[in-house]
């Protein structure tokens, strides 16, 4: 890895050039951060477990509607498809938890309709803030062309990882995604699909297997993250059982 250029560093991942212009490798670490950096850990084992989830997740939703930038994964790197990250980060909300618990006067576990869909100027300096449709209009972006593709696919992504994760007796409660364009001007899901990006609560409990635990002091994300790797594995394997009868 050491002789790879690096592209970009980020909090917990590292993107590296590879020899083929077209890819770029990325490396999870085992590093777990909070509040823009102000909380930080080293669980051992985390980054490679959500590299391996990560990978799952993006094979089970590919599909007509959803490209994605993933190629292949080994330990805790992944191979993928190089792409322009657009700079705009896309929450989903199934129900009410989080930031929009603390900004607003909806209380949490308020289950939504239909999913709330929002974007987010990608910014650490502005704190990333939310993003209205006007807001995005006034910055130069073409809603139809470029906004509304990105609502659609993570329309899309949302109805599949919910039925994955009640599959295994989660309830996806809300994620984000990143998105990026190839050199062919094509949109593909980028980033990653893990517990790190997502707030999964257990179907009957409604206990955390995210984040939260770390954020909030809560319990010990790698166990929990192993679980959830664990049940897609297993899962996984019934689908090709399923599919060899």
């Amino acid at each position: 890895m050491s002789l790879m250029k690096e592209l970009n560093k980020g909090k917990v991942k590292t993107v590296y050039a590879i020899d083929n212009v077209e890819h770029v490798m990325i490396k999870y670490h085992d590093k777990v951060t909070a509040g823009n950096g102000a909380k930080e850990d080293q669980p051992v084992g985390k980054g490679e477990i959500n590299c391996q989830i990560s990978g799952i997740l993006f094979n089970l939703i590919k599909g007509s509607t959803i490209r994605t930038h993933h190629i292949s994964t080994v330990g805790p790197t992944m191979l993928c498809q190089k792409v322009d990250i657009v700079p705009i980060e896309v929450v989903v909300r199934n129900i009410a938890a989080g930031g929009i618990v603390r900004q607003t006067t909806i209380e949490e576990g308020t289950l939504f309709d239909t999913p709330l869909v929002e974007f987010y100027l990608k910014d650490d300096s502005k704190d990333d803030p939310l993003l209205t449709k006007r807001r995005l209009r006034l910055m130069g972006y073409d809603l139809h062309r470029e906004i509304e593709p990105l609502e659609q696919m993570a329309h899309d992504v949302n109805y599949k990882l919910r039925r994955i994760f009640e599959q295994i007796g989660l309830t996806l409660v809300d994620f984000k995604l990143e998105f990026g364009y190839d050199s062919r001007g094509n949109l593909l899901l980028a980033d990653e699909l893990s517990p790190d990006g997502m707030r999964l609560w257990k179907k009957d409990t409604q206990e955390s297997m995210d984040k939260d635990l770390f954020r909030k002091g809560n319990g010990d994300i790698v166990e929990a993250y192993s679980q959830i790797l664990d049940m897609l594995n297993k899962l996984v394997l019934s689908k090709n059982n399923d599919c060899a009868d």
